[in-house]
Parts: structure tokens; sequence; C-alpha cells
């Protein structure tokens, strides 16, 4: 029988409370695609499909500046960070993190802006909990990337 969604939520609460259990029994996956645009969910509305953003930092960046993690795009624009669920509690990456592409994006267009930088917050996608480890899988991914032109490297 499947645990109760009420029981997952207890359980991921009481394992944030604890962080040296949490090392064991959780983990947190961020992950996306991103795209060479300004607005990338503006696209998608406007049924407009933005070339990817291959080959380029992603940073997690949690406070003002404080790079958390960092990754490269692969050839297809997609990333993935796996974090330390110890210092980076699910609270703290929802509410005080973000996606910064540490690149312009003139970068991957030359007529797109060489002023700023994409960045986007988090956003919860899945919690699941392993069947043969009982690991409590938390997903998280982008909520869209948008030029900020206030973001420095």
């Amino acid at each position: 029988m499947a645990p109760s969604k009420n029981f997952l939520i207890l359980l991921l609460a009481a394992l944030i409370a604890t962080p040296v259990a949490v090392a064991q029994l959780i983990s947190i996956r961020i992950s996306g695609v991103l795209f060479c645009s300004v607005n990338d969910t503006l696209d998608v509305i406007n049924g407009l499909t933005p070339q990817v953003f291959p080959n380029v930092s992603v940073q997690l960046r949690c406070g003002s500046r404080n790079v958390v993690s960092s990754t490269i795009t692969n050839g297809s624009g997609v990333f993935s960070l796996v974090v330390d669920p110890r210092v980076n509690t699910l609270p703290l990456l929802l509410s005080n993190c973000n996606l910064v592409v540490a690149n312009p994006l003139s970068t991957c267009n030359a007529s797109l802006p060489s002023v700023g930088l994409l960045a986007s917050s988090l956003n919860l996608l899945n919690i699941g909990i392993g069947s043969v480890d009982s690991v409590i899988s938390v997903s998280l991914g982008p909520t869209s990337f948008l030029l900020n032109l206030n973001l420095i490297l």
C-alpha cells in the first residue's frame, strides 16, 4: 500500500527539521531545459519554440550572490544539479534561491541583449519515495527564465 500524501508531507517536514537524518533519507535535484530567450514562458504561450542554450553555466544562487552549486547545460540545453539537503533545505531553496545563467543571452544569439542575465526562481515539481531504499526524492525546476538587467556575474 502506498503511503498517503499527508504522511509524506509530515515525514518531509520532520526530515527538514533534522539535518543529519536528511542527508541519508532525502535527495534534492534541480533540473530543466534552458532556452535562448528573454522570456521562455511567453515564447511558449505565443506558440514560438526558441532554440536551446547549450554548453552554458547555470548557477544556483542563494541570498544575494552566493553560488551554492553550478553545472553546464548539455547540447540540448538540459541541466541538472544535486544539492546537499543538510545545508539547502527545501524552504530555503524555494524562498531564497534562484537559477542564474552565467553567460549573457548574446552568447547564444548575437541579436539578443548582451547586458543582464537570465534568472528563474524555483518550483516544486515532485516528491516521491523510493520503494527499495526509502529515500525521499524531491524534484525542483525553474519557474521561468527571464532576462534580469540587474544581475551580474
